[in-house]
């Protein structure tokens, strides 16, 4: 059963991810083509929403990396709970490698882009952008690939983006915070405590959790802290196992709101926020150190940290190779890693948004670039690797 599911998981996030390749491409062909300006246009569209005196007022582009993303970050939030409490990651011996080279694929792009721009006291901000991975884009690749493919390399890399996502959200919560305003956090606080109280008295129709999680997500929003932890922190709070013969709310849930963020949400993030303009861009452009630091951290940081961090623990005999898998099997999933596009460009949006259009475009346009070279060559590696291997039994 367990087994199913997450050939089922696999399945969905792969097609996602070609169909998040699909929306990219579309919005980089609008955005460079006379139809750019109703793109932008269409992003400006202010949408207010208002409750007699009480209004949150944003352009369309902020209601979909506050809102919509919010909803991703509830799934993400039920994926975590829900691996660490019966999942692959609830069992020690699995998680040693993916943790180390998600840790790696963290620091070490990180690293490279703060060298790079350590002197900028605008542009050092962009930190983390080169820290993500896109599992969704990941998948994707591989399953262009083929059936070829180990389970247990799709597994590994699975169990390493969650890390990762992990990660971002610690990041999100503790670099990427205005302001606070205090009132906001009181009623923030109030509402966790009703979700607590609400967990521990049984409550498993997931109804009541939506109400207050929207009552949280705009006391956060309103708070200075980043909207979308507002999504993670409720899913803390949704049980995982429901009354008698009841199904589980927590899967429930994360069931019903997969294919809705998986081919809905994400495609829309993917769209509003891939579209940049490339006329006039030259290479002085793709080599200055926002842009610069973001490929290398992509293409080089990630393989690095992945691969060494993973490399190390093996060779000190604190993790094993995953069955399956061979050290070129992990170099090229170390190169995909790279593909950071949905998170990168969400934690760029969050580092740049006070700072004007160039600082964006110049985030875009390294994620861009650095997700393209790491996808194509993890691609080409994984891709002359698999060519002897027997079909995978989980097609």
């Amino acid at each position: 059963m367990a087994l199913k599911t997450l050939q089922s998981f696999l399945k969905l996030e792969a097609a996602s991810g070609i169909l998040l390749m699909f929306a990219a491409v579309l919005a980089m062909i609008i955005a460079n083509s006379p139809l750019n300006i109703y793109y932008d246009l269409l992003l400006d569209v202010p949408v207010k929403v208002a409750v007699g005196n009480f209004e949150i007022a944003k352009p369309l582009l902020l209601w979909i990396n506050d809102g919509l993303m919010a909803m991703f970050f509830l799934l993400v939030g039920l994926e975590l709970k829900r691996e660490f409490l019966e999942g692959d990651l609830s069992q020690p011996g699995q998680i040693t490698l993916p943790a180390i080279g998600a840790v790696g694929g963290m620091v070490v792009p990180a690293s490279i882009y703060a060298l790079l721009n350590y002197q900028d006291p605008q542009a050092i901000n962009g930190w983390a952008i080169p820290t993500a991975t896109d599992i969704a884009f990941a998948l994707g690749i591989l399953s262009i690939i083929g059936s070829r493919v180990p389970l247990q390399l799709k597994v590994f890399l699975t169990s390493l983006a969650i890390f990762d996502d992990l990660g971002a959200i610690i990041v999100i919560a503790l670099f990427y915070t205005e302001q606070l305003s205090i009132t906001s956090l009181v009623i923030a606080a109030v509402v966790l405590v009703i979700l607590f109280g609400m967990n521990k008295r049984g409550v498993t129709s997931t109804s009541p959790y939506l109400f207050f999680g929207v009552v949280l997500w705009v006391a956060v929003l309103k708070s200075g802290v980043h909207a979308t932890l507002a999504g993670v922190a409720l899913a803390l709070f949704i049980p995982i196992n429901g009354k008698q013969d009841e199904p589980s709310p927590l899967k429930s849930l994360e069931h019903n709101l997969h294919e809705m963020v998986a081919f809905i949400i994400l495609p829309i993030f993917a769209f509003a926020n891939a579209g940049i303009n490339l006329s006039g861009v030259g290479l002085d452009a793709v080599l200055s150190p926002v842009p610069l630091g973001i490929i290398l951290g992509l293409f080089v940081g990630k393989q690095i940290g992945v691969f060494g961090f993973c490399w190390v623990m093996i060779k000190l005999g604190f993790a094993k190779l995953p069955d399956a898998m061979n050290w070129r099997l992990l170099y090229g999933s170390s190169l995909l890693c790279g593909v950071g596009f949905t998170m990168s460009l969400f934690i760029g949006s969050l580092a740049f948004e006070q700072t004007g259009d160039n600082l964006i475009f110049q985030d875009r346009l390294g994620i861009i670039i650095g997700s393209l070279i790491s996808g194509i060559l993890g691609y080409l590696i994984i891709k002359s690797s698999v060519k002897s291997l027997p079909e995978s039994k989980d097609e």
